[in-house]
């Protein structure tokens, strides 16, 4: 009988717990996953599109072989939990609490239109120093992390054939001078192309001016209540200013293509988010079903040869009867046929 490269990466992913992945080599995979399409990486935010915030890594990779996905945008919470930082610096929620909890606090933007970024009530001032606390323990660990512990990181997500080509940075604008430098290294370190992070205007002048020190572009994400207006002021700040583009808020807040757009600041653009919105501010709907044009801006990409990974985020209620597992693979699906 034989077998699809997707079903003999599930046959031997199945066979194995999650805990023993890492210490797998690539040969009992069969073959590594291959997510580009005529160009263009189909990317996946993880471990968000999972469910939350916080996830081992060897699940994380499990999930992308399964899904055949070979690029992603990789949050620093289960990098950090693979470099070994105390657990109980590390955040449970899925909430905006969670980088203020890190350390974040000002200058995070809660944004309408769902997804990533929403407001949380204010902590108390035993929470506020509790928080301080914390912050400055983990500042501690994140400057005496060895580099040889994310060089193993490295060669782990290498050896699986998944791509870190975006890391994404929670509560960075309120992170002190030193850590901000530590995230650009990490990402540097990973083989990261771009850091990204939620968009607060004032705050990304100063970002701006690491990006430029490492040379290293931020693609700052929007939700529906960012404009171009406000991403063009952003690019003014520094030249490694940049856009992770949400497609779907784009036109669910602002009511237009975001094709104009992308034509426009394509050199600005890191990674573009692909999901399904309504425009009025309506919800996220499975793929070819909402107003966004998936397929437009996807083949734009295609047929310019622009090094933007086009990197799902998915956002849509599970169907009755379904998995989030089985909505994430029609997403793929849907984006693979639009780039055939």
């Amino acid at each position: 009988m034989l077998y699809t490269r997707r079903e003999l990466a599930t046959l031997a992913l199945s066979a194995l717990p999650a805990a023993a992945l890492l210490r797998t080599p690539v040969s009992a995979f069969h073959t590594k996953p291959n997510s580009r399409v005529r160009g263009v990486m189909i990317g996946m935010n993880v471990p968000y599109n999972f469910g939350g915030r916080n996830m081992p890594i060897a699940e994380i990779i499990q999930n992308c072989v399964q899904l055949d996905i070979s690029g992603v945008e990789l949050r620093t919470q289960p990098i950090e939990a693979f470099l070994g930082v105390p657990e109980h610096l590390v955040p449970t929620g899925r909430g905006a609490a969670d980088g203020r909890a890190r350390g974040a606090g000002a200058g995070q933007t809660a944004a309408a239109g769902g997804g990533e970024g929403r407001a949380a009530a204010p902590p108390s001032s035993d929470q506020q120093a509790a928080q301080a606390a914390n912050a400055e323990e983990l500042r501690k660990w994140r400057l005496s992390v060895p580099t040889e512990r994310v060089r193993s990181l490295r060669k782990t997500l290498d050896d699986a054939g998944v791509l870190v080509e975006i890391m994404k940075v929670d509560g960075i604008f309120a992170m002190t001078d030193d850590v901000v430098d530590y995230q650009f290294t990490l990402a540097k370190n990973l083989g990261a192309r771009a850091i990204s992070t939620e968009i607060a205007l004032p705050d990304t002048k100063r970002l701006g001016q690491f990006a430029d020190k490492h040379e290293m572009m931020v693609g700052y994400h929007g939700h529906a209540a960012t404009s171009a207006a406000d991403f063009e002021t952003v690019f003014t700040y520094a030249a490694h200013n940049g856009a992770n583009l949400d497609i779907g808020h784009f036109v669910a807040g602002q009511n237009t293509s975001p094709v104009p757009f992308i034509k426009q600041h394509h050199d600005r653009i890191t990674h573009v988010h692909i999901k399904d919105r309504k425009m009025n501010n309506g919800p996220n709907v499975p793929f070819g079903e909402g107003d966004t044009p998936i397929k437009d801006v996807l083949q734009l990409i295609r047929d310019n040869k622009w090094n933007i990974q086009a990197t799902i985020e998915f956002e849509y209620p599970v169907p009755e009867g379904s998995t989030r597992m089985k909505e994430i693979q029609k997403s793929i699906d849907y984006c693979r046929a639009a780039l055939a």
